[in-house]
């Protein structure tokens, strides 16, 4: 059985739950909504048909934008996997919690690490947890593999997935096991068949929702896919059928296990009740010969360009959020948590600084409501690269300094980019407004202050979790 964890504060033994409710607001409420929150991996801005794609059928996703609304200027909050999950459970910026860049690993966690999202964080289960809910991980983690650190340690009763990427299997000089299959804390098979991981999945998560129906739960479903290899994987059923070859069949399963989930919801009458949430974890990367499309984005995934970051994201929920529509405001990943916890009746962790807000007033349609960020950073690894406020963002100069990427984000000077008028980020106009760039240099500033940059520790970071001595997840006989 799941115990929440003890946080010591100023010398008091509390509980997550004592943390997170409200006393005066918890009651016996049949009306908290059900959440589905649906991740793709590496998928682009442009990927699929409700935001522009012409290479991919996405019928499924189409649907739910025509009955929920767009999210234009969705961040997460990395270009890559593990930081932006970090960001999604906790609410903060990965180098708040530590995974922006872990030693051995880099920029994402590797097999057989030691690092993960520490034990005393708070996750977006823990917080729904403590109002009631089951919840459950069905998919790709990439917080840990290590039995310490998977999700039935992070408030999630149960998970069936992979602990971290697709494409991280056997390499000479490293202890990588087989690619596991996990059903809580122990492999139930290896290698993975990874062209079944989207199918098994989709089953399990309709199972779950049956299994369920008559009390609120979370439902969080990471896939694999498009994933982290150059040719993805799909079944039989897909294989073969799409116009942009592996890559396209694997994001055209996705929207099948969209509809499978969005049709399981309607059979069993829990429509009105369900929040149902489509994203990626960051924008599709570099390929040659091009797979996904960031378009009409600059830049790709894993970098801090806008195609890197923004992706593409669809929220539905029928009576709630208003049919067939869009917004344009900066909201994030971050923002799940906060957001997930004033739907539920509880309240975000208090005892800590979250970088999220509560964005239900944009989410429903409330008239003249803008987003609350004055300003949003984007870092790569422990690099403080570029800061948005509303149109504006600003590149920071580099100058001198390593970059770890492979494109055009690196510059000797700052670049100042109207997103307004310039989604692309193609044309720089800091010599046109100096002020403007002289704001957002402060913005920065505050950045480093709080959550710190490269060489430069912040005030407000935290340590990231770590086990001694860990061990491959291998199948036992």
């Amino acid at each position: 059985m799941y115990r929440l964890k003890p946080i010591l504060i100023c010398g008091h033994l509390l509980t997550t739950a004592m943390l997170l409710c409200d006393t005066s607001r918890v009651t016996a409420d049949i009306s908290k909504p059900n959440i589905v929150f649906l991740f793709c991996d590496n998928l682009g801005y442009g990927d699929a048909g409700c935001f522009g794609s012409t290479k991919h059928r996405t019928p499924h996703i189409d649907r739910m934008a025509a009955e929920g609304m767009r999210l234009t200027s969705f961040y997460s909050a990395s270009g890559v996997c593990t930081p932006s999950r970090a960001a999604l459970m906790t609410g903060c910026y990965p180098r708040r919690v530590g995974l922006h860049k872990t030693d051995p690993d880099g920029v994402v966690l590797r097999p057989v690490s030691p690092n993960g999202l520490a034990p005393n964080e708070i996750t977006i289960a823990e917080v729904l947890k403590a109002q009631g809910y089951a919840t459950t991980c069905i998919g790709k983690w990439h917080l840990g593999d290590q039995p310490e650190l998977l999700p039935t340690r992070q408030g999630f009763d149960s998970f069936f997935g992979i602990p971290y990427s697709d494409d991280m299997t056997p390499r000479e000089g490293q202890n990588w096991p087989e690619l596991p299959l996990m059903r809580d804390e122990v492999v139930i098979e290896a290698p993975v068949d990874r062209d079944l991981l989207t199918k098994r999945y989709t089953e399990a998560a309709v199972a779950f929702i049956e299994q369920n129906q008559q009390r609120p739960f979370f439902l969080y479903l990471p896939h694999a896919m498009p994933g982290s290899t150059r040719s993805p994987y799909s079944s039989e059923a897909f294989r073969g059928t799409s116009a942009n070859g592996p890559y396209g069949d694997s994001v055209e399963e996705i929207d099948w296990s969209t509809g499978e989930i969005l049709n399981a919801i309607k059979k069993l009458g829990l429509d009105e009740n369900t929040l149902v949430i489509w994203t990626s974890d960051n924008g599709a990367p570099r390929r040659d010969p091009p797979q996904g499309s960031n378009a009409p984005l600059g830049g790709w995934g894993y970098t801090t360009m806008e195609g890197g970051m923004r992706v593409p994201a669809v929220i539905r929920w029928p009576g709630k959020v208003p049919a067939g529509t869009s917004c344009n405001e900066l909201c994030s990943l971050m923002d799940m948590l906060p957001t997930f916890a004033n739907l539920a009746g509880g309240n975000a962790p208090t005892d800590r600084k979250i970088d999220g807000h509560d964005i239900w007033p944009l989410l429903s349609g409330k008239a003249n409501v803008i987003s609350p960020y004055s300003a949003f950073y984007y870092y790569h690894m422990d690099q403080l690269q570029a800061v948005r406020d509303r149109r504006w963002k600003l590149h920071l100069s580099l100058a001198n300094k390593s970059t770890n990427l492979r494109d055009e984000t690196a510059a000797s000077a700052a670049r100042l980019y109207d997103l307004d008028a310039d989604i692309g980020e193609t044309t720089n106009v800091a010599a046109e407004h100096p002020e403007v760039v002289r704001r957002l240099e402060m913005l920065a500033e505050l950045a480093r202050q709080d959550i710190g940059d490269r060489d430069r520790r912040g005030a407000n970071e935290r340590p990231v979790g770590r086990v001694e001595d860990p061990k491959p997840q291998v199948l036992h006989p």
